[in-house]
């Protein structure tokens, strides 16, 4: 029977052989991390279109962690992740539904409530998983940095911009990778190895975020991932990852979770960053 924790176990294993499997199972892999809380209610089919893989596909990886099939390996999902799945997987069936049976007209303020409450459930399970280690080495990389690089396309373009305007409150040297005039390649050809890439991005990923990450990268850079999957494109490769799974309403996802993790980012910097400030002044140099 699995145990509480089985699910992470489950991860950590599936992590250290992303490598070494096939393409189709890599998917499989990456949908697990990306949709756990949701793959205890989820058909085979299901899961299957959502990694575009046949069904026999999802079995096979089952099988190749030790499971007798894809039931098994649900198991522990559901065992571990009852309580939290079920409200948020029948709230997007709910929200579905009235779309697709255009049940009469929907007030705006009825429309606004939803996205609110969307963006709470967001929130809540962004506490239920923030990881602190993690966030530490994010901050850690960060207080390091000579140069910090931001980059992130389309709708989390904004993120990007918001996190570039907080972080030139301190004294790090910023800058945004803004792709103005097509120009990623030369904005983010003089990272070096002192610095850091913050890269913020979700399925499907930008392939401006992921080209800015290459060559982090390539130039000896730190990479920190802001996404949805230690396991996928971004975060599977980045020196520290910051997992958000943002909720959605009528088909749009939020950005709640992910500004207010990238502000608690910036004030967690600026707080170490300061105290370096206090340490370096002795008590009562500057008393008159």
């Amino acid at each position: 029977m699995a145990r509480q924790g089985a699910v992470d176990e489950l991860l950590q294993r599936i992590a250290q052989d992303f490598e070494t499997l096939p393409r189709q199972l890599q998917n499989v892999a990456s949908y697990l991390e990306r949709e756990r809380a949701n793959i205890m209610v989820q058909r085979i089919n299901e899961i299957a279109a959502g990694c575009d893989v046949h069904p026999s596909a999802v079995v096979r990886f089952a099988q190749r962690f030790g499971y007798s099939g894809f039931s098994e390996m649900q198991a522990v999902f559901r065992l571990d992740y009852t309580e939290a799945a079920t409200p948020t997987r029948s709230y997007q069936q709910r929200i579905r539904r009235v779309i697709a049976e255009g049940e009469g007209t929907m007030p705006a303020s009825q429309m606004a409530l939803r996205f609110i409450d969307a963006s709470r459930t967001g929130l809540d399970d962004l506490v239920k998983s923030f990881d602190a280690k993690h966030f530490e080495a994010a901050v850690d990389l960060l207080v390091k940095a000579e140069n910090i690089y931001v980059v992130a396309v389309r709708r989390t373009f904004s993120i990007a911009s918001y996190i570039v305007y907080a972080l030139q409150h301190t004294a790090k040297r910023v800058h945004l990778v803004s792709g103005l005039g097509g120009m990623y390649r030369e904005q983010i050809r003089s990272i070096g190895k002192n610095d850091v890439l913050i890269a913020i991005s979700y399925p499907p990923y930008g392939k401006e975020t992921l080209y800015c990450s290459r060559v982090a990268h390539q130039h000896k850079a730190k990479v920190l991932a802001i996404t949805d999957s230690a396991l996928g494109a971004l975060g599977r490769e980045a020196h520290a990852t910051l997992l958000v799974q943002e909720s959605s309403a009528f088909a749009f996802r939020a950005l709640t979770s992910t500004i207010c993790l990238c502000q608690a980012l910036f004030v967690a910097l600026a707080y170490k960053l300061e105290l370096k400030v206090e340490e370096t002044i002795h008590p009562g140099e500057y008393d008159d």
